[in-house]
């Protein structure tokens, strides 16, 4: 029995020095937060005029860096690169917009939502969309892997139009289609109209889709629950220290959204 113990202690010590850090450690050692952003999607994430990265998220990056004591590196994703770069480990977090649906918590971790959009349309100003219903019939574009695309073609599939579907892979190249003609209405977040409404002459803000609120997370790997915790406390505090409010008027305008879910805890 005693040498039964003594070898169990032994493979507890031996286990216990082959334990890896997670990412909290990695990046903290690292010295460099390796932060991915959808850069085409202002004012969450754009390029600015000296083409460098800017916007909502991109300052969430850095403060999630500058909490951490390390530099930032910002990695620009497109949206069907947000899952895929957490999985292979070449980014330690995404600020991305994501969406915190169940089918992608399969494969990601989620933070607590982070900031909350509606879906809205863009239209070509000719096109003389006004409402849900004038969309019928008409051509309608939104970006691969999104939440309007999924909730887009159970309406065109129960309209029998989705045959008129566009799917591009960033949302400048939606926005660019509407504006040339090529579809009648893109579909896009409510925090992207007045931008891209003020960049395209003629591209006029159109109607709220009908599908609920878009709550958006962080994302970090599914497994390391010490990481989600801190990513946690980190949108915690950029709400309880005022940093939410100030760029969400900053890059929005108006009040932030409240980041609670009526009815559940957090």
């Amino acid at each position: 029995m005693k040498k039964v113990i003594t070898t169990l202690l032994s493979i507890a010590a031996l286990n216990s020095n082959m334990v890896t850090a997670d990412t909290l450690d990695d990046v903290v050692d690292r010295g460099t937060l390796r932060c991915g952003v959808v850069l085409d999607f202002p004012p969450m994430g754009y390029r600015d005029a000296n083409n460098e990265p800017a916007g909502f998220d991109v300052d969430y990056c850095h403060d999630l860096a500058k909490s951490l004591e390390v530099d930032v590196k910002i990695m620009p994703l497109t949206w069907s690169e947000r899952l895929p770069v957490i999985v292979t480990g070449r980014a330690d977090v995404v600020f991305g917009s994501t969406s915190d649906s169940l089918a992608r918590a399969r494969t990601v971790g989620f933070s607590i939502p982070y900031a909350i959009f509606y879906s809205q349309g863009v239209v070509n100003a000719s096109s003389n969309i006004k409402t849900l219903e004038d969309i019928r019939g008409k051509r309608v574009a939104s970006a691969l892997g999104t939440l309007p695309e999924q909730e887009w073609l159970k309406i065109a599939k129960q309209w029998g139009e989705e045959n008129l579907y566009q799917s591009y892979q960033s949302e400048n190249e939606v926005f660019l289609a509407v504006a040339q003609g090529k579809a009648d209405i893109g579909i896009t977040s409510n925090t992207t109209i007045k931008p891209i409404t003020q960049q395209y002459t003629n591209l006029d803000a159109g109607p709220r889709m009908p599908w609920v609120a878009d709550y958006t997370s962080v994302i970090g790997k599914r497994q390391d629950v010490t990481w989600l915790n801190y990513l946690n406390l980190f949108v915690t505090h950029q709400v309880r220290s005022g940093r939410y409010q100030e760029l969400w008027g900053k890059y929005i305008g108006g009040d932030s959204p409240s980041l609670r879910v009526p009815g559940v805890m957090y």
